[in-house]
């Protein structure tokens, strides 16, 4: 049997907690989200990807499925096995599909179709639906074989440029879905049947242990007691250490600030991914980077860090970097926002759509804008404020969970509806 992750079962108090959103989202959103889960009494829902900790499908899965159970759905989170010459292969997949050049050898091909067949003969639970996330569980699909179950594929990377011996490969086997859905309809690869595309941005957890209220002062007093000086500014970047985010393009954008502004300190926390082989490598390197500059600070999970710290440190910090190369949505975005505060990012993926009207000239290509819209800031305070302020009242509209919740039920309850494939 597939492993599944331990996210509770539904209970009153849980359905009670799904009512504290109305407070931020509005009665209007929540009583259709509501009619949904109605809709859906007696459907047993199943998401399938490939890790349980470390990157931001695990992250948005572990927020997702409690509140859906909360809303009285029956969901369950299963993981695909695999070894590491299996991630390795899966890891390349990912950065294929990113735009970065694949030859796709047959071994490889081989080794990913023989971990989804077996993944899908350990899939024993009937499920009315079935989310699978991501390539490295995307031929399940067509392992087990027609049955009555509804099959969707999210694909959370930017997709746009994908290698074609990749794309290629997957293809006819993510044509095998009844549904697909994407960030953005500029992520949809060729010869998939648009038809059955759907659009759907990620959200974030408002009580989540990441992105609950937190005073200021606890924030800076925690900060300070990781060696960090809060009397001088901070930059923050937190993202898994992958070379789409790009974190050695930080660290030089940090040493171009600090020729002006002498003073400033640079953190980089990053999550290390259980799929993610090639996290290890630049890690290494990130931190060869900070051996010699006491200013530069890396903080990893594997090093006991956490949600909570996640979340003391971008209160605390003074301006957020997400300097994305490719990005299928940039969860961190929304966070930092939602936190009310100012952040530089790449020009890339979902990020642009989840910056507020009048500060898209913070979006950038190149390290040496990333340097100079941190400099700005950085002597702007006031602009600060109102990049943060406007930041949080677009992520309240748009970015939250419940908003996600009543996209995708609204595909299941329409997937239901129809006949199979």
């Amino acid at each position: 049997m597939l492993p599944r992750v331990a996210i509770g079962r539904p209970n009153a108090s849980v359905r009670a907690n799904v009512d504290r959103y109305r407070l931020l989202v509005g009665d209007d959103l929540m009583n259709e989200v509501a009619a949904l889960a109605r809709e859906l009494n007696g459907v047993r829902i199943c998401h399938i990807n490939s890790t349980a900790y470390g990157g931001g499908v695990a992250e948005l899965l572990g927020r997702y499925l409690p509140m859906l159970q909360g809303l009285g759905i029956s969901a369950e989170w299963r993981l695909i096995h695999g070894d590491p010459e299996f991630f390795t292969v899966t890891k390349a997949f990912h950065n294929a599909l990113q735009g970065a050049h694949y030859d796709l050898p047959k071994s490889a091909r081989q080794l990913y179709l023989s971990v989804n067949e077996e993944s899908a003969r350990l899939l024993e639970d009937e499920y009315d639906v079935i989310i699978v996330h991501d390539p490295q569980p995307a031929a399940i699909r067509h392992f087990i074989g027609r049955n009555k179950a509804k099959w969707i594929w999210r694909c959370h990377v930017d997709s746009s440029a994908a290698d074609p011996q990749v794309s290629e490969f997957l293809v006819p086997y993510i044509n095998e879905y009844d549904a697909f859905v994407f960030t953005m309809p500029e992520f949809l690869p060729p010869h998939l049947d648009r038809s059955r595309a759907t659009y759907i941005a990620p959200a974030i957890d408002p009580f989540s242990t990441k992105n609950i209220e937190l005073p200021i002062e606890l924030c800076r007093r925690a900060i300070a007691d990781s060696g960090v000086d809060v009397d001088r500014p901070l930059l923050l970047q937190v993202s898994r250490f992958d070379p789409w985010k790009d974190p050695l393009g930080v660290v030089d954008a940090y040493r171009l600030v600090k020729r002006e502004i002498p003073e400033v300190q640079l953190a980089l926390i990053g999550a290390m991914a259980g799929d993610d082989p090639e996290g290890w490598r630049l890690l290494d390197l990130v931190q060869e980077e900070g051996a010699h500059d006491p200013d530069l600070y890396v903080f990893t999970n594997v090093a006991g860090v956490g949600s909570m710290e996640v979340n003391l440190f971008q209160r605390g910090c003074d301006v957020v970097i997400q300097k994305s190369l490719r990005e299928g949505f940039g969860l961190v975005v929304s966070e930092a926002l939602w936190k009310e505060k100012p952040i530089v990012a790449g020009r890339a993926g979902g990020i642009p759509m989840q910056f507020p009207p009048g500060f898209e000239r913070y979006l950038i290509d190149n390290v040496e804008d990333c340097a100079q819209r941190i400099v700005h800031l950085l002597n702007h305070l006031g602009e600060r404020g109102e990049f943060g302020r406007a930041g949080r009242e677009r992520v309240r509209a748009q970015f939250l969970l419940p908003r996600l919740a009543r996209d995708e039920l609204r595909l299941i309850c329409d997937k239901i509806r129809t006949k199979p494939l």
